[in-house]
């Protein structure tokens, strides 16, 4: 890995300059709106898919694929832009992303046919990494350890309003003015970002401590990076523990209201009071470590046990054929509470490992998730709108790797204990 300059008396920590107070009271509010645009960029038209593809005339993964579309578009913008903004500093890049993806999403409202429309969606996917990618390196750039895991617990929790509220007015938006109007409601709102961003972000990663040298400089940090077993296991953990999140996302409107026979607006709710447990296991994994109570390390490894238990107990139900409302509802709570527990830390702990180049590890890390996000989207269509098998294997496969990639922190377990 390229280090990082040396400090000097006056690149400490403690010599960055500190924003008026008002500016630092916005920062967390800021972080959280830029971490609302994908999750509202991808649940906020989920319950639309099948209109769109009624519209389109188009069978459920050519929708699919513009989901696709926004999260390679999120993945490759976190590659380059988590990079850069470790040569150039935080804040330029996130005020520019934000205003870039606004404009994006609202052409997104008059797109005329599937092939624009998914084109779009990956241009407001790239624009929409630098909130997150840079997001995370602020983070990086002012705790680390416990505090640091305990600060991304704080961002999940809140952030975990975006994929509860999103499908809810997605829903209504959709039923009353048509899902293009869903794509004017979030430019309005990414616009509200862009201005609580603006006041509320400053610069977190100071000249002197800002990695010069260019694409040379960047390959050479990947390459150490991908070679640390450690920040490799947790990555790996969150990159696979999303995409079993993302199966869910993509087939749950064909599986909602196709399989379970719910309506838009049921449908809606039932994806919003899954993300409900979702945020509401973030704030309390938040709690636990930030309290010292439970490492990190143990409430990964405990909730990726429970994700997995879930999702292979429902792939059982649904291959024997008694796949039902009532039979879903305790395994998909189960599988969304691990879920709470596993985002923030594994996050923390990934980025442990990378305090040297934050914008980097950020880098890497959601390009591994929106990477496999983006191959899993038009997997789950595969099997037509009436179809459980694709979905649930999809997710237990998911989770199993994610498990199984924990075995590659064991050195680190073993310095803990």
């Amino acid at each position: 890995m390229t280090s990082a300059p040396a400090r000097t008396e006056d690149s400490s920590p403690t010599s960055t300059p500190r924003p008026r107070t008002g500016a630092r009271r916005l920062l967390l509010p800021a972080l959280v709106l830029l971490a609302f645009v994908p999750p509202m960029g991808i649940d906020m038209y989920l319950p639309a898919f099948p209109r769109m593809a009624d519209e389109f005339r188009t069978d459920p993964s050519g929708i699919q694929l513009t989901l696709t579309a926004f999260v390679i578009g999120l993945a490759l913008g976190q590659l380059v832009l988590g990079p850069l903004s470790d040569r150039y500093g935080r804040r330029t890049l996130i005020l520019a992303g934000t205003a870039v993806c606004a404009a994006a999403t609202a052409a997104c409202a008059f797109a005329p046919t599937l092939e624009a429309l998914t084109a779009l969606r990956f241009v407001t996917g790239f624009s929409a990494a630098a909130g997150v990618v840079v997001g995370r390196a602020v983070i990086s750039d002012t705790a680390e350890g416990p505090a640091a895991a305990r600060m991304f617990g704080i961002l999940m929790a809140l952030s975990g309003i975006a994929p509860i509220t999103a499908p809810l007015i997605g829903g209504v938006v959709t039923s009353v003015a048509g899902w293009r109007a869903v794509w004017g409601t979030l430019a309005a709102g990414l616009l509200l970002t862009l201005l609580v961003a603006l006041v509320g972000v400053p610069e977190s990663l100071q000249p002197e401590r800002r990695h010069a040298g260019g694409l040379r400089a960047t390959v050479s940090t990947a390459r150490s990076l991908l070679t640390d077993r450690i920040y490799l296991g947790y990555t790996f953990a969150f990159g696979f523990g999303f995409a079993a999140l993302f199966c869910y996302i993509a087939a749950s409107p064909f599986f909602l209201q196709y399989v379970l026979g719910l309506t838009v607006r049921q449908s809606a709710v039932a994806f919003a009071a899954g993300a409900l447990v979702a945020t509401l296991s973030s704030a309390v994994n938040a709690r636990l470590v930030g309290r010292g109570v439970v490492r990190p390390a143990i409430l990964l490894r405990l909730g990726l046990a429970g994700m997995l238990v879930s999702t292979a107990g429902l792939l059982a139900v649904t291959l024997a054929g008694a796949l039902g409302r009532a039979v879903t509802v305790a395994p998909l709570l189960l599988f969304f509470v691990g879920l709470g527990m596993i985002m923030g830390n594994a996050t923390a702990l990934a980025l442990q490992r990378a305090r040297q180049a934050a914008g980097s590890g950020s880098a890497v890390l959601g390009t591994l998730q929106g990477f496999l996000a983006g191959v899993t989207a038009p997997l789950m269509g595969l099997g037509g709108r009436d179809v459980a098998v694709p979905l649930f294997a999809g997710m237990t496969v998911c989770v199993t790797i994610a498990a199984l990639a924990l075995l590659l922190t064991r050195e680190a377990h073993s310095r803990e204990s």
